[in-house]
């Protein structure tokens, strides 16, 4: 629970990415915490779904949808300083904005290396920095960061993303270090495969080439994603944790969710390498 619930003052939420996937569902369940939340998309006008699902657990009233792109600086500055100056605070922070890319390194180009960081590590990165002054000096209040179990073990074919998301670990990592004598807490969050937009939205920004040397191998990847996808559990599960975490006095630092991701990380961290990379490729064969 936080202070400001203590204290009866409106808790206020910041959420990243909210148009659809956990971030749309983590704003309800925010706001049916109770929560003011700020549900920021790059493009408003997708937030119908959001409304509806809000309108239909009695919270539209607590919702502020505003625009906010991730990979803009002064975009991120101007909301996040809107917010403070109409509620004074922001108490809960959901860094989940990010899109997976894909394709062989070889053949990935390097501006979608850029993009992918820009959006999913630097944007998560910048989104950070700017709320956290006030937490700081108000000494309290929780980011959550939306990681992946491809930020603890990587596959052929999403190189761009599980960089991004290994860069998540390290960022979450240290910060938690900074922020601990300053009574502000992160989380990270890694979850594996659940049934969100993202993935659907990454098998359609595939890298590859005509006549590509590793078109055998991507497509056994990609097959393998699109079965992973159609049986993966509910994205509620994420939301739900989440309404749980920011009820947490000493949340952890790291929470591995979904079905299967305990195992996987466990066989990478446990097994010998040689063994682990024979299970992976074995699986995408």
């Amino acid at each position: 629970m936080t202070q400001s619930e203590n204290r009866g003052i409106e808790a206020v939420a910041l959420v990243t990415g909210a148009s659809s996937g956990f971030g749309m569902l983590t704003v309800v369940k925010l706001a049916e915490r109770g929560f003011r939340v700020i549900a920021t998309m790059r493009e408003p006008s997708r937030k119908e779904e959001l409304e509806r699902r809000a309108e239909r657990s009695g919270i539209l009233d607590r919702l502020h949808v505003m625009r906010m792109d991730v990979t803009d600086a002064a975009a991120i500055e101007e909301t996040v300083q809107a917010v403070l100056t109409a509620y004074g605070r922001i108490d809960v922070l959901v860094n989940n904005a990010g899109y997976a890319a894909g394709g062989f390194v070889e053949e990935v180009p390097m501006e979608e290396w850029r993009r992918q960081l820009e959006t999913n590590f630097f944007g998560l990165v910048a989104v950070t920095k700017a709320v956290l002054p006030q937490m700081r000096e108000r000494r309290t209040g929780i980011i959550i960061n939306i990681g992946s179990v491809s930020g603890l073990a990587a596959f052929p074919g999403f190189g761009p993303y599980a960089a991004s998301k290994f860069a998540i670990e390290g960022f979450s990592e240290s910060l938690r270090h900074e922020m601990s004598p300053f009574g502000v807490k992160i989380v990270l969050l890694e979850p594996g495969e659940y049934r969100t937009p993202i993935w659907n939205k990454g098998l359609s920004q595939i890298s590859t080439s005509d006549g590509s040397p590793y078109q055998a191998h991507l497509d056994a990847v990609l097959g393998y994603a699109r079965k992973a996808a159609d049986t993966a559990p509910n994205p509620q599960e994420v939301a739900d944790l989440i309404g749980r975490i920011v009820r947490m006095r000493s949340p952890r630092l790291r929470y591995v969710l979904g079905r299967g991701s305990r195992l996987l990380i466990g066989g990478r961290n446990l097994l010998p390498w040689s063994w682990f990379e024979r299970i992976v490729a074995r699986a995408l064969k």
